[in-house]
């Protein structure tokens, strides 16, 4: 990483950075293409991330948190998911996804059960959005949820969901009025050891293979009334602004797989000979080099951007947390492409990480909103049809 970007961090976000920094190339590097291989959840690395402080950033310290901030959590996120794009993930199940859910809309009694155990990893969290029949049309989702005295009885499915075969608990979000469409979203916090609750993990992805992910089943499922986030029928509303969170996280994470890939690229071109000299020396690497270094460093940029705004209170910037997301995720598909051709067959066996990088890179153009969707959002602010930032 250019030592640039130093001039814009605090000391103390440049202290973070190195020790985050440190822990990934000591600790995560050395395992990660064996737990990749073998499928393997890395429990003990994300209680040694909790160990550090890695999950309560933008966590009060009240509930066990830090409290330094979206831009330290950005900074965090990069470092971990530049070596492990499964580990990434355990951002938004410990941090955005859940324990800031519940931080903004939970009842103090909620707070306090589950938001220091989030950040401490003494249990691990999930959010459930996606369905078989409902991705970004989050309005045909089908999971409902009836209020029956005290308690709310949940029914459905959710799929994709990361890290549902191995979570203890989740955010989930369910339709306490389907002819209400979004109007009649809700969202609620679910034990997943609770009756009627069951879970089929995905066995077969294209990459993060060490990130466990499947299918939450739910059957009259009984929550007490108290486990409701905010209002009912506000759910879809706060999705809006839970999804401004997470999307921090994946484009954060995308910068890492873009600097994971750079990396590798400038080592191997500088080790690499051929006709007498390093292929370092061949303009046609040095273009695709230089095209690497402006995508990666663009998008850190916005990124940083819409965590330093996130910082000064302007919370719901979802107008610039769509454009990190939008730029870094596909940064994040095209930066190891590039740097499959500068390691050429190399970069295409297991010898060298970028086949991985390349895989776990696929994935940020899907998650948390797909890219057809970040550019709708964008386009429809530019042409004024749709404010991004109401």
């Amino acid at each position: 990483m250019s030592d640039e970007y130093d001039v814009e961090l605090s000391e103390e976000h440049i202290m973070l950075r190195d020790m985050v920094r440190k822990f990934a190339d000591n600790e995560v590097a050395p395992v990660v293409d064996k737990d990749e291989n073998d499928h393997r959840f890395q429990r003990e690395l994300v209680n040694q991330m909790a160990e550090l402080g890695l999950f309560g950033c933008p966590v009060p310290e009240q509930y066990g948190g830090n409290n330094m901030g979206y831009l330290a959590h950005a900074i965090a996120t990069e470092e971990i998911g530049r070596v492990s794009g499964s580990l990434r993930v355990a951002f938004n199940m410990q941090t955005m996804g859940t324990s800031m859910s519940i931080l903004k809309w939970g009842s103090d009694e909620l707070k306090q059960k589950y938001i220091p155990a989030l950040v401490s990893a003494e249990i691990l969290g999930c959010f459930g959005i996606t369905e078989p029949d409902s991705g970004s049309d989050t309005a045909a989702m089908a999971t409902t949820a009836e209020r029956d005295g005290n308690e709310y009885v949940l029914n459905g499915r959710k799929m994709w969901i990361t890290w549902c075969p191995v979570a203890d608990m989740a955010v989930i979000f369910a339709m306490t009025d389907k002819k209400a469409k979004h109007r009649g979203m809700s969202v609620f916090v679910m034990d997943m050891d609770s009756p009627g609750v069951s879970t089929i993990a995905t066995k077969d992805k294209l990459g993060l293979w060490a990130c466990p992910t499947g299918e939450i089943i739910m059957e009259d499922v009984r929550i007490p009334a108290g486990n409701r986030l905010g209002e009912e029928g506000k759910g879809f509303g706060y999705l809006m602004q839970e999804l401004i969170s997470t999307r921090l996280s994946a484009a954060a994470g995308a910068v890492g797989t873009c600097q994971a890939a750079l990396d590798e690229s400038v080592k191997y071109a500088t080790e690499r000979r051929q006709f007498g000299q390093s292929i370092a020396e061949f303009q046609m690497v040095q273009e695709v080099i230089a095209r690497m270094v402006a995508e990666t460093e663009a998008a850190r940029a916005l990124v940083w951007r819409c965590a330093i705004q996130k910082d000064r209170g302007l919370v719901h910037n979802m107008r610039e947390t769509v454009l990190a997301k939008y730029y870094a995720c596909r940064a994040a598909d095209e930066v190891p492409n590039l740097a499959l051709e500068v390691l050429s067959a190399y970069g295409y066996s297991n010898e060298y990480p970028i086949a991985r990088i390349l895989r776990d890179g696929k994935v940020y153009k899907i998650l948390e909103g797909a890219t057809n969707i970040m550019k709708m959002i964008i386009a429809q602010d530019a042409l004024g049809l749709k404010k991004a930032n109401r």
